[in-house]
């Protein structure tokens, strides 16, 4: 049996999706209030920094993946305009479901599917943009995602990772009070779920830091690589240029 990481606990790497997809089948329902309280609202500033990084154009065509309730695809379909096309993936249902429904209620309609982002049902050199934010944690290969992420990509087109990080030095004590005694208490209280928040502050633990993901994306075949950590790194965001 090989193992990987589900927080702390080693699970059958097998078994991994599914453990990650009952956090999600929970949480779903209360998932945007939730980011709403746990980031005191960062999370809006964190990913309209990501749109602003994306300089999408009319008419490009992008992946979000593990897109969950839809706020970037619904912020790339603004941008891309009726001549392009934003299509939204989760791995998860649940998740899925609720962000096509809060986008048909924003009057958007969207390409909306389930797949799994190490085995995307794209063709080569597709996209002009791939997204994934807060989604490449979960993944059990990361580095088969990566690379399926480049494969999608136009030459020249651009990856955004945007995930949880490590945070600097000086915030690491209040941060990890905040994540392993307040969020789980948060979660309990507003989703009636802690064991999913407890899992959420052990996976940003167990998640590579912003150098590792760094040389992750080059070895996964993007030539250019930076990233930019936002709110002293408990965020960065990851760009990956496809040569």
């Amino acid at each position: 049996m090989t193992t990987t990481h589900f927080g702390f606990k080693s699970v059958d790497e097998a078994e991994k999706a599914r453990h990650v997809r009952g956090v999600f089948d929970s949480v779903a329902p209360k998932y945007d209030v939730m980011n709403d309280l746990m980031s005191m609202g960062l999370h809006r500033a964190w990913k309209a920094y990501t749109v602003m990084v994306a300089n999408l154009q009319e008419g490009d065509k992008v992946l979000d993946i593990a897109g969950g309730t839809g706020d970037l695809a619904l912020a790339f379909s603004k941008k891309v305009g009726n001549s392009g096309q934003v299509v939204h993936t989760d791995i998860n249902e649940a998740m899925l479901s609720t962000g096509r429904n809060r986008l048909i209620d924003e009057g958007v309609a969207l390409p909306t599917l389930v797949c799994d982002a190490e085995k995307l049902p794209f063709a080569d050199n597709y996209f002009n943009l791939v997204s994934v934010a807060f989604g490449l944690r979960n993944m059990t290969h990361k580095g088969v995602a990566l690379a399926e992420m480049q494969r999608v990509l136009k030459p020249g087109g651009k990856l955004l990772v945007l995930e949880f990080s490590k945070v600097a030095a000086p915030l690491e004590k209040i941060y990890d009070w905040y994540s392993f005694k307040v969020l789980p208490k948060l979660g309990k209280l507003v989703a009636g779920d802690d064991s999913s928040y407890q899992y959420l502050a052990e996976s940003i633990r167990m998640h590579p830091g912003q150098a590792e993901l760094k040389t992750m994306m080059h070895k996964g075949g993007f030539g250019h690589v930076d990233y930019h950590n936002l709110t002293g790194g408990v965020v960065a965001l990851h760009v990956g240029i496809k040569c």
